[in-house]
């Protein structure tokens, strides 16, 4: 799943924080670094086992965890190159007296361009969309322009302007931490966490371009080396009781929370059933963890699977697709006290998926628009309608 910002919280057992967190992250050995995805996916989906080792940090199904990545070599070089100075010249950070090449390194955001250096490089650039999009004070309109460029991009909009190392790093903002949902479950994968990660690549402007923390953990940290890591508490997205059953909507890399309560619910021995929504793009190549949730649905703690391909049939078909035509039975188990979990995409799936609930709970509930919203809304406030969505 792409990554979100988060901080600590306190551990299952522990009765006092944990010394780990995002100023201090503990140093984990990466155990493993797996391809999920198939050779001819569109997609660079990655699993990776973490070992706690001495850390104390405990976790529950449904948490995320927070890595501190490191800047790839190749931009920074090319940060310091349009800068003009020596890769060794000094600066003062936080972290003391490093060199230019360490702080942007490991200290600031060079993959995403701030607003202060933006702003800075605008008043002397004269570039008239960048101007418009200034002016325009419109979020979406801002976000558009600024995806898929890095401070490189920004700089080269003024060739002639001229910044020193310590006016320039007082434009970037502080490297932060990403948190992923954590894939694992503690009782089945004792002593690890295990994530689901999708790396982001792409070319622009005739250079290869990348997520800073998904090709960070797919290409900068080997097997066997360590990544700074900390627990991030999800305590609003947690399993009910055992007995009670739950519906899960997680297509692509939203389904890693699903992954960890269904290891955790066979773990226990929980009776309640399980119901999973899952999609992606193709079968062949993107049915993510396929064997583990083909034997699920064997063995039977997968009580129902769902799957949407959208792109193996001419009409695409999405998880609100498949649940609207389960629409009687996901209905029947709301009303026998099934909890609801969404994990995905907020911008576009989750609305869809909210979309198709009301219209569920409308049409098969038999209920007015207006009743069906306070039933949904009911679900919420009662904590049996929880959405971990980015």
């Amino acid at each position: 799943m792409d990554a979100r910002t988060g901080d600590l919280g306190a551990t299952k057992t522990a009765s006092k924080r944990s010394p780990w967190n995002r100023k201090n992250p503990y140093r984990a050995q990466v155990l493993s670094n797996r391809l999920l995805s198939g050779p001819d996916s569109a997609k660079e989906v990655r699993h990776f086992t973490i070992g706690l080792g001495d850390s104390g940090i405990t976790y529950e199904a449904g948490d995320g965890f927070g890595i501190k990545p490191v800047n790839d070599a190749a931009l920074v070089s090319a940060v310091i190159a349009r800068l003009g100075v020596p890769p060794d010249v000094p600066v003062h950070t936080k972290s003391g007296e490093i060199t230019l090449t360490q702080a942007l390194t490991t200290d600031y955001e060079i993959g995403i361009p701030s607003m202060d250096l933006i702003e800075a490089v605008a008043e002397t650039a004269g570039n008239a969309e960048l101007d418009h999009v200034l002016q325009n004070g419109d979020r979406a309109s801002f976000d558009a322009w600024t995806w898929g460029r890095d401070v490189v991009d920004v700089l080269d909009l003024d060739p002639s302007l001229a910044l020193d190392p310590a006016e320039f790093l007082g434009l970037l903002r502080p490297l932060q931490h990403r948190v992923y949902s954590i894939s694992s479950s503690p009782t089945a994968h004792e002593g690890t966490v295990h994530l689901t990660v999708s790396t982001v690549r792409y070319r622009s402007a005739e250079r290869d371009r990348g997520g800073v923390c998904s090709t960070y953990l797919a290409d900068r940290v080997g097997e066997a080396q360590e990544a700074g890591v900390f627990l991030s508490a999800n305590k609003s997205f947690r399993l009910p009781s055992d007995d009670t059953p739950i519906i899960m909507i997680g297509p692509g890399t939203g389904v890693a929370p699903f992954r960890a309560f269904l290891h955790e619910r066979r773990a226990r021995g929980a009776t309640g059933k399980n119901w999973l929504f899952f999609g992606d793009q193709h079968r062949s190549s993107d049915f993510l963890y396929e064997d583990e949730l083909v034997e699920f649905e064997r063995d039977g703690l997968l009580t129902r699977l769902d799957v949407a391909f959208s792109r193996d049939q001419h009409e695409k078909i999405y998880v609100q697709h498949r649940m609207r035509e389960a629409g009687a039975q996901l209905f029947d188990w709301l009303e026998s006290g099934a909890h609801l979990y969404v994990c995905g995409d907020a911008a576009r799936m989750a609305k869809s998926v909210d979309e198709a609930v009301h219209d569920i709970v409308a049409e098969h509930g038999g209920r007015s628009p207006d009743a069906a919203e306070d039933y949904v809304d009911e679900l919420k406030r009662s904590k049996r309608y929880l959405r971990d969505v980015y």
